[in-house]
C-alpha cells in the first residue's frame, strides 16, 4: 500500500513525501521477505508454498525499488523537497470504486421455535427401531447393448 501510494504522491509532485512512504514500503517488504522465507523452509504439509518466489512479490520488489530511485533522482534534480521524518498517513477507507457494504442482521426468531420445539429435537431421545435392516441388494440384470457399427458415409463433406 505504501508503494502503490509513494507513486500517487509522485504523480502529484509531493517527491518528499513519496520518498518517505517508498521507504517506509521497503521496509515492510524486508520483513514480509523474511517471514516469506522462513515460512518456505519450515518443515511439515505445505512446503511446496514459496510465497517469497510468487510473482508478485518478485515484481513487487523491483517496483518499490525502481519507484524510489526514480523519486530520489527526480527529488534531487526538480523538486529539491525535504524527505519528512514520519510516513505519510494512508487512507484506509476507499471512496471510489467500491459499494457501501449492507449490514447483516439475523431474522428475528418465528414464534413457533419456542424451548419445549427446540428440545423436542434431542436425538438421544428417538426411539430404538431394530426393525429397520438393510434391504438385500436385488440383482442387477445385465442389457443388451445394440451393435453399433462405425459409417463411413455420414454426408459429411470437407471442401
Amino acid at each position: 500500500a505504501y508503494c502503490y501510494h509513494g507513486q500517487t504522491l509522485l504523480a502529484s509532485d509531493k517527491c518528499g513525501e513519496a520518498i518517505r512512504s517508498l521507504q517506509e514500503s521497503e521496509k515492510f517488504f524486508g520483513k514480509a521477505e523474511a517471514l516469506c522465507k522462513e515460512y518456505g523452509e519450515t518443515k511439515g504439509p505445505g512446503t511446496t508454498a514459496k510465497p517469497s518466489g510468487h510473482l508478485f512479490f518478485r515484481k513487487l520488489g523491483s517496483l518499490i525499488k525502481n519507484t524510489l530511485e526514480k523519486c530520489q533522482r527526480e527529488n534531487g534534480f526538480i523538486y529539491f523537497q525535504k524527505v519528512p521524518a514520519e510516513a505519510p498517513q494512508l487512507e484506509l477507507k476507499a471512496n471510489y470504486g467500491l459499494v457501501e457494504p449492507v449490514p447483516f442482521e439475523f431474522p428475528a426468531l418465528n414464534a413457533h421455535w419456542t424451548p419445549e420445539t427446540l428440545a423436542a429435537f434431542d436425538l438421544t431421545k428417538r426411539p430404538k427401531d431394530d426393525t429397520a435392516k438393510p434391504k438385500p441388494d436385488e440383482e442387477v440384470k445385465p442389457l443388451k447393448e445394440p451393435d453399433i457399427k462405425p459409417q463411413k458415409d455420414s454426408g459429411c463433406q470437407i471442401s
